[in-house]
């Protein structure tokens, strides 16, 4: 049978797995052992899996992943994210659909700390959906602000999906960071005039809240200042700003999680039984992700032998539509992957693949990152699988999907309209990581 049969039969023995609910780690790595040993032999598949998780488990470089994720789960079970919110919403939620902005933009500054999509939807489902209920905000547009405000823990550092791409497709992850930042800011910029443009044009959909004077609005900066030197510090040690030392993102990373720690001590945020819970969460969350990323390595060593990135390059480049028109069909691909897999497992299973044929039309790979996880991003709140939806409803149980995915629809075009930015302008994501190397 030739190498290309073999691929194909892989695929499909994969996507069938999936649809079984087998986890896409388990396999990924069941499919790359099998293909392996029928190409190869059985007992240098048994070495592979051997030496691939050993390697995966004890490298520095994967000790990223593992800290920042306890980092997070240390600032969730904190609390940090009420005061975000409330110093937020003390500047603005006197406007109208000041509440949805005020939601964004302490969403922003929770993803910064804690890096998860998932963490930060469903931490402000508990924090910001109650208040703009009480204000009368409609159902849809409260859940809709809540999911696509919980996507910025995809892009803004330190986000596990950028760390992830930079694992698999060995870029520098403290300049994929530094990288996701402008992209990140513009998301948020671009949320809250989407729902400054829906106050303004729907008056009576979305009502002020009461404008607090301005000693209180102050007041309630004090109580940030936590969430604000932690990311200050990480991402600042990332950076290489001149007061702080240099850090590489697996320091940064134990930093954060060190200073995240303490904090939560000291502040009297964190006792026994949440710190307990921290590193629960954070341990099971790291063996998840380590479990697919080694099924994901494991599948890349089965496709490097059947030589699939290498054709597929050959295919697109091939094709005569120019860098951009194969840009443009590999977005519309992800696009539609991302309606029908989870956002993680589709990076890990395509981007082996993919990278090759960007770096060959000469794109920029950490640009290339930014925005990958853009279509991730758009993934996490799209129909039908959008995991935020999915974690919103899991914690508000009275409202029904379809009222959620009603209330994303304005945030997925925006979405798209900051693509085609990232995509015409590409020095929004490459200007700071090269200022970064100059420093």
């Amino acid at each position: 049978m030739s190498t290309d049969a073999v691929a194909v039969i892989g695929f499909v023995s994969l996507f069938v797995l999936m649809l079984l609910r087998v986890p896409v780690g388990m396999a990924m790595g069941l499919v790359g052992v099998s293909g392996f040993a029928y190409l190869v032999n059985g007992t240098a598949a048994l070495k592979l899996v051997g030496q691939t998780s050993m390697r995966t488990v004890t490298d520095y470089t994967f000790g990223v992943i593992p800290m920042f994720l306890l980092m997070g789960s240390f600032v969730s079970h904190s609390g940090m994210s009420r005061e975000l919110f409330r110093a937020a919403n003390g500047f603005v939620g006197h406007l109208r659909g000041g509440l949805g902005i005020a939601t964004v933009g302490a969403c922003g500054g929770f993803a910064a700390i804690c890096g998860s999509s998932v963490a930060t939807a469903a931490t402000f489902s508990a924090v910001a959906y109650p208040e703009m209920r009480r204000f009368g905000y409609p159902q849809s547009f409260a859940t809709g602000v809540i999911a696509a405000g919980g996507t910025l823990g995809a892009m803004l550092p330190p986000s596990t999906v950028l760390a992830v791409y930079g694992i698999i497709t060995e870029q520098d992850i403290g300049k994929l960071f530094i990288a996701g930042i402008i992209p990140g800011l513009l998301a948020m910029t671009m949320y809250m005039i989407t729902i400054f443009l829906i106050g303004y044009f729907r008056p009576d959909f979305l009502p002020k809240g009461k404008m607090l004077p301005w000693r209180e609005r102050f007041a309630g900066l004090k109580d940030i200042w936590a969430p604000v030197l932690l990311f200050v510090f990480v991402i600042g040690g990332l950076y290489g700003l001149p007061f702080l030392p240099r850090f590489t993102p697996t320091e940064a990373g134990g930093v954060g999680a060190a200073g995240a720690f303490i904090i939560g001590v000291v502040t009297g945020r964190l006792d026994r039984e949440k710190i307990l819970a921290s590193l629960l969460q954070a341990t099971r969350t790291a063996a998840a992700v380590f479990t697919v990323l080694i099924g994901a390595l494991i599948f890349g060593y089965f496709l490097t032998v059947t030589q699939t990135p290498q054709k597929v390059t050959e295919f697109l480049t091939g094709l005569g539509l120019g860098p951009y028109g194969v840009l443009a069909l590999i977005m519309v691909m992800y696009l539609v992957l991302g309606c029908l897999m989870d956002a993680m497992a589709m990076i890990i299973l395509t981007v082996p693949i993919i990278f090759p044929v960007i770096t060959h039309l000469g794109f920029d790979p950490i640009w290339f990152g930014v925005i990958i996880v853009m279509t991730v991003e758009l993934g996490l709140i799209h129909p039908p699988v959008g995991m935020n939806v999915f974690v919103i409803k899991s914690v508000v149980k009275d409202v029904s999907f379809s009222t959620i995915f009603k209330g994303v629809i304005p945030f997925v075009a925006t979405d798209l309209i900051r693509l085609l930015i990232l995509i015409a302008f590409p020095l929004l994501a490459t200007w700071l990581p090269t200022r970064m190397m100059a420093n």
